[in-house]
């Protein structure tokens, strides 16, 4: 498990971290947000947020504002740099996930692409638009 500082990888707002807070204490046994991305969506990517009991072998864990994050190797290159916030109000509440590394995303706000030439080595690539979501 690597630590970094919040600067190389993931930065989130007192405002998520407030939530987060809030939401972890009504689950049992988790200690840790684990930030992924996924292969899918209707850009290529999407993006997935979850508790976790801890961290896994070769995940980056940083703590930002008393929250415990951890993301593992394969989703790190395409979430550097990126601000987990969460949003309420009257139009939408949830979490949103601002990247600097998605070049287009979807419709739906749910999915993004990156450009291929910035993307890790060894990582995928971004798949196009299928699902009926416009960029």
């Amino acid at each position: 498990m690597a630590t970094v500082e919040s600067t190389e990888l993931v930065t989130l707002t007192e405002s998520a971290a407030v939530k987060i807070k809030q939401l972890m204490q009504e689950e049992s046994d988790v200690s840790v947000l684990r930030v992924a991305i996924q292969g899918g969506g209707c850009s290529g990517f999407q993006y997935g947020l979850g508790f976790d009991r801890g961290p896994q072998d070769g995940d980056a864990e940083i703590t930002l504002h008393g929250v415990t994050v951890v993301v593992d190797q394969f989703s790190a290159p395409y979430l550097r740099g990126a601000e987990i916030d969460y949003v309420d109000s009257i139009q939408a509440a949830g979490f949103a996930i601002n990247n600097p590394n998605a070049v287009s995303s979807c419709g739906c706000g749910h999915s993004f692409q990156v450009d291929d030439e910035a993307a890790a080595e060894g990582a995928p690539h971004g798949a196009a638009c299928g699902s009926g979501c416009s960029h």
